[in-house]
């Protein structure tokens, strides 16, 4: 386990740009949003100054309305479509123009609650930037007060193309002058393991929207071509303010606390848009279809992580999760393997992805759930000590797929192992990379 230790901080630290940190090489080398706060908290257990300089690279980008983008342009690269230059009409964009899953306020908890005097202060001073996102959030994303969250894009959910996405994304109109774009990720990585043609002519469908109307929250919300409530979103957003409300009692903060409460009481009630009693599960929800998607995902789970639902739905989710368990030989996957879109190597449609195991194992032992999150854990750490820190796995052979050298993949190692680090071995080891802590 040492070795691997050793072998995720190394990880890390190539990926390492100068105070932020990319998810890994050619493949995504901008800044990701909740890529970033994963890798703050694996940052965290060997380097506190660079963990914090990571979100405040990240917050820093934060736009003027509160939200904080999904990507942060720090300068142009060719390796990756679509860049910059795709967002925004006439203009250099330095960030894309939609978020993604809201993780920030958790993170900088757990920060926070395993860390002293420097934590405490360095997220007082992130405080105000972490109420105005989500602020942006209810204002942007659910603009009606109906209590749940609707992405505009599926790049938002972070769940770029599972099969929640696909009744909405199947009565798209491609333009005609779409296919004329290059994309970038299929030479890095195995075509079959990404997002296919069809999918991504509508996903930049979507982005030739959202530019055309100049990224307008109201525009996008009501009007554009997709509109979905993301179990994913919701369920990490609920949790987040949850985690907010703690910090800010830690802090001190009274003048908030009554403000997260309502926020709070609003999404509990709003989670239950997405009880799909068909399938018995929370599931996605399409709203420019107005119907439900059958497929029970890895966010469908997430629900255990919010604390959301009755005690009737937490048990059916609970039966969902040994379920699938059962079938496979890691889990958890992506996308119940029952189900007909099932496809183990790709993208987001099958493969298991270390940080949704993290939080699935935090809520499972939340409801006391304790012998399925232990194997959860247990199978990423096998994943990972056995086939390397790869972006994804095949839930039933195990292998990593997609990038190689991920540095959430790291985080999560570490995080998962950090009552086995060895502070020594750590210290020796980070002054191998000059300046990593120089920020």
């Amino acid at each position: 386990m040492g070795k691997m230790i050793e072998e995720a901080i190394k990880v890390i630290i190539n990926n390492d740009r100068g105070g932020f940190t990319i998810p890994t090489n050619r493949l995504y080398p901008h800044q990701w949003n909740w890529d970033s706060a994963f890798t703050a908290l694996g940052i965290s257990l060997f380097d506190k100054t660079r963990s914090w300089q990571e979100l405040i690279m990240l917050i820093n980008a934060q736009w003027r309305d509160g939200m904080i983008p999904h990507i942060i342009f720090h300068q142009n690269d060719p390796d990756y479509f679509p860049g910059p230059d795709q967002w925004k009409i006439n203009a250099k964009s330095k960030t894309s123009c939609h978020s993604q899953p809201p993780v920030l306020a958790s993170i900088i908890w757990q920060m926070v609650k395993r860390g002293n005097e420097y934590d405490k202060l360095k997220a007082g001073t992130l405080f105000n930037s972490i109420m105005a996102y989500h602020k942006w959030y209810f204002l942007a994303r659910d603009p009606s007060k109906e209590g749940f969250i609707s992405i505009v894009h599926p790049w938002e959910s972070g769940r770029d193309n599972c099969p929640d996405w696909d009744i909405g994304l199947e009565n798209i109109k491609i333009p005609n002058d779409i296919s004329s774009y290059s994309r970038r990720d299929i030479s890095h990585v195995d075509k079959s393991e990404r997002p296919t043609k069809d999918h991504y002519d509508r996903f930049m469908s979507i982005l030739h929207f959202g530019r055309n109307c100049n990224w307008n929250k109201t525009i996008m919300h009501f009007g554009g071509p997709f509109s979905a409530v993301d179990p994913g979103v919701n369920f990490i957003f609920l949790r987040a303010n949850k985690d907010l409300l703690l910090l800010a009692k830690h802090l001190n903060y009274i003048h908030v606390i009554d403000e997260i409460k309502n926020w709070i009481s609003i999404l509990n009630k709003g989670c239950q848009k997405m009880w799909n009693e068909q399938v018995k599960s929370f599931t996605a929800f399409d709203r420019r279809n107005n119907c439900f998607s059958d497929a029970i995902t890895n966010a469908s789970l997430l629900s255990l992580y919010a604390g959301a639902g009755t005690s009737k739905q937490k048990k059916y989710i609970v039966d969902h999760c040994k379920r699938i368990l059962d079938i496979c030989s890691y889990g958890m996957p992506s996308l119940d393997p029952n189900h007909q879109s099932f496809e183990s190597k790709r993208y987001w449609r099958g493969p298991i992805w270390c940080v949704m195991n993290y939080m699935i194992a935090i809520g499972l032992e939340d409801e006391g759930e304790y012998k399925i999150a232990e194997k959860i854990r247990n199978d990423t750490i096998k994943l990972i000590e056995s086939y390397g820190m790869a972006e994804y796995f095949d839930p039933h052979t195990g292998v990593g797929l997609g990038g190689k050298d991920f540095s959430w993949t790291a985080a999560i190692y570490l995080e998962l192992c950090k009552e086995k680090i060895d502070v020594s071995l750590i210290n020796n080891f980070k002054n191998k990379k000059n300046g990593f802590n120089k920020t």
